[in-house]
């Protein structure tokens, strides 16, 4: 299953945690993208257990949010941690 989300909503969450909404390449933004997402597969699974490609994207995107936290984190620890307060994700 693919998360496919509308336009309105991508430029909601990158408005809100990139900047503005035409910012797209925010480390922030991206991690908020990633983990809305993420909670959108999760919920998916929870219902379809024996849905693995789905797992498997689960999987990638974890790992992919997981790199540009560790990047950010190098980068600027002090928004670091007020994202993963934002967006309560434990680390």
């Amino acid at each position: 299953m693919a998360t496919y989300l509308p336009k309105e909503k991508i430029e909601e969450i990158f408005a809100e945690y990139g900047g503005n909404a035409s910012n797209t390449g925010s480390v922030e933004g991206q991690v908020a993208l990633f983990t809305f997402r993420i909670q959108s597969l999760s919920d998916h699974l929870r219902e379809n257990k024996k849905d693995h490609s789905s797992r498997r994207a689960l999987l990638s995107l974890v790992g992919k949010r997981r790199r540009l936290l560790s990047y950010l984190a190098k980068k600027d620890i002090v928004k670091y941690r007020e994202l993963l307060e934002k967006l309560k994700i434990r680390k």
